[in-house]
């Protein structure tokens, strides 16, 4: 299933100011990075007033220890659309809590990749993010291996390289790049 299927860019706010410029646009699906816990449940409010779905980097989160525990509050309390987590155990209570779960892997080498290979045969993420998402063929590679579905982010700084992207197999750009928002 994709959730994304109508959104080929998923904005991303790096800070408050650009979140809350978010929510004047058409999108329905934004990603928040960088937050503090004491911020979490009045940012999602303000995304649920905008009918706005947050994407919450779990390990981003300041004040939040980054496990299954912090998760499982993330789950309960805070209560996103989604979690992004470099971390499988974060990844996978979110799956387990009807969240979408997406899987960060950074593809440094080989080593990375073919780790990351391991890491998602045991787990199945609803998605998994590929950084950096500036090498289409990489993607498609991950793609074919792997068969769930792809957002690539990291890097991506033009349209160019994020219509390559696409058109490599991923079903969605995450970017704080305000220009690709548009």
């Amino acid at each position: 299933m994709n959730h994304f299927q109508k959104q080929k860019i998923l904005p991303a706010a790096g800070s408050i100011k650009d979140f809350e410029k978010l929510m004047k646009t058409d999108y329905e699906y934004v990603i928040l990075l960088n937050s503090h816990i004491a911020q979490l449940q009045s940012l999602i409010q303000l995304a649920n007033r905008h009918q706005k779905k947050v994407l919450l980097h779990a390990d981003l989160v300041q004040g939040l220890r980054s496990d299954e525990y912090g998760s499982e509050f993330l789950c309960q309390v805070i209560k996103p659309a989604g979690i992004i987590s470099t971390r499988t155990p974060v990844v996978s209570m979110a799956k387990k809590r009807s969240l979408i779960a997406i899987q960060r892997i950074f593809l440094l080498d080989t080593h990375a990749l073919n780790t990351s290979y391991r890491l998602l045969r045991s787990f199945q993420p609803d998605y998994i993010e590929v950084l950096p998402g500036v090498i289409p063929h990489i993607i498609q590679e991950v793609f074919e291996t792997i068969n769930i579905p792809i957002l690539a982010g990291g890097l991506i700084r033009t349209k160019d390289e994020a219509k390559e992207a696409l058109k490599a197999g991923a079903v969605a750009i995450t970017t704080s790049t305000r220009h690709l928002w548009k």
